[in-house]
């Protein structure tokens, strides 16, 4: 019995792909029904990516995610000129401050391998509904509590996190259900939502600070979200019942190639939100006005969607692993070579276009990279466990700058204090390429080969 539903399995393999024959001996025991059992999800996802329109509804619901993460990617990236603002005002100190919009971040992981069975009982429409509520919400009861830690942490941390974390496993995995030739800019598109949004409220969240004052920026931005982050929720919809799964599949970190990416995904996330973080901080510490900082921080989201773009063109072209090694690769070369020799705006702008391109990539790429390695079938598992990686780096990245800023002296001292900073941020992104680099050649070694 075991050797027919092999043979089966590996007869209607070769049917749906040309290019993908597995052939499973039979053999008793749980090894067997493993290997089984990765067939039958490689065969699921040869059969769904076999049916995908490559357009159609899929163009709205990618036009509705790149809505979503307008706000909730573009947001988070603007912490820090919530965070320049507050540390002016005597709230806390710039460490303890991006603990706040680090956690936002770390919910995602966090919460990604139960989002993960949330989106699939609920559904991407309510989950992501249910989400841009959560965010709205967040931010509006910040409002009322913009000189307490402790309730920033509350509602920003984690009311806004939560809210983060639910869409985040939305948009990652819906746009797989409509697009496989075309997978890789469907996503580009939809993160580069999140490079634009942080540019428009870079600019945004700056005027209103100077105008309205910390309070009434959380709450406008916060009402303007639901106004229309809620009503794009609404357009995505699933286009087939997401496959039922287990919460984590184990038997992934077997595979050498599941346990690079995961290890190097989660070393990215430590250095991605360090520049976002603390260039109003640096340009302060360069006498430069909070616009020059702003303006510089939406140069960077402005970068950010450019890039996610561009490696979305590029992961169908070259491939997914290859573009996520070459963006992490320019990531950490502009940090460890450019930006501690950045003394005036000049090199600044040219630091943050570089950075923010290269940064924004990551994001961009990563669901490419899961869904094509491990099969969009498995996707919604395999990236719950993936981005469940990049808790430690999501939490605890940007605030190991910020204290390594702290013992070279504070923004007081000069831009000599960020050195520290800088080279922690650029070497984990270099050890992040490495063991991209690893999982890239352990597929194949050739250089030139698309994958």
């Amino acid at each position: 019995m075991a050797s027919t539903t092999t043979t089966t399995t590996a007869i209607e393999l070769e049917s749906h792909s040309g290019n993908v024959t597995r052939t499973v001996a039979a053999a008793a025991g749980n090894h067997s029904a493993y290997r089984r059992e990765d067939d039958d999800v490689m065969q699921a996802s040869l059969v769904a990516d076999s049916e995908v329109p490559d357009g159609g509804y899929g163009w709205v619901v990618i036009f509705a995610c790149a809505v979503l993460t307008f706000w909730f990617v573009g947001t988070t990236y603007c912490w820090g000129v919530f965070q320049a603002a507050l540390v002016q005002q005597g709230v806390s100190s710039a460490s303890t401050l991006a603990f706040v919009g680090s956690l936002t971040t770390a919910c995602i992981s966090f919460l990604a391998v139960l989002n993960a069975r949330v989106v699939r009982k609920l559904g991407p429409r309510v989950a992501a509904m249910l989400g841009m509520s959560l965010f709205g919400l967040g931010e509006v009861l910040a409002g009322f509590v913009t000189t307490d830690v402790v309730g920033l942490f509350m509602t920003i941390g984690l009311i806004m996190g939560l809210g983060t974390s639910l869409l985040f496993m939305v948009v990652s995995v819906t746009p797989a259900q409509y697009f496989k030739k075309k997978r890789g800019i469907a996503n580009g598109i939809v993160y580069s939502g999140g490079g634009i949004g942080g540019a428009v409220i870079s600019f945004v969240t700056n005027g209103l600070l100077q105008a309205l004052g910390v309070a009434w920026t959380f709450r406008v931005l916060g009402f303007i979200t639901l106004a229309t982050g809620v009503p794009a929720a609404y357009l995505i919809k699933a286009r087939a019942p997401i496959r039922p799964t287990s919460f984590v599949e184990w038997r992934l970190f077997r595979d050498y190639r599941f346990v690079l990416i995961f290890i190097g995904g989660g070393l990215a996330t430590f250095p991605l939100f360090v520049p976002p973080f603390f260039l109003p901080l640096y340009t302060d510490s360069l006498h430069m006005t909070s616009s020059a900082g702003a303006g510089l921080v939406a140069a960077f989201n402005f970068s950010s969607a450019v890039g996610r773009l561009l490696c979305g063109f590029g992961s169908d072209r070259i491939g997914p692993l290859n573009t996520v090694f070459l963006s992490l690769l320019l990531s950490a070369l502009s940090a460890l070579a450019l930006w501690p020799v950045s003394n005036s705006l000049g090199p600044l702008i040219a630091f943050v276009i570089i950075n923010g391109m290269a940064n924004g990539g990551f994001f961009a790429t990563m669901p490419t990279v899961v869904g094509n390695v491990f099969g969009s079938a498995r996707v919604s598992v395999a990236m719950g466990m993936v981005v469940t990686g990049w808790g430690g780096g999501y939490l605890l990245g940007a605030p190991i700058a910020g204290y390594l800023l702290n013992a070279s002296g504070g923004e007081k001292a000069g831009i000599d204090a960020f050195h520290p900073a800088i080279y922690y941020a650029g070497s984990m992104a270099l050890g992040s390429a490495s063991f991209m680099l690893l999982a890239r050649l352990g597929i194949d070694r050739r250089v030139m080969r698309k994958i």
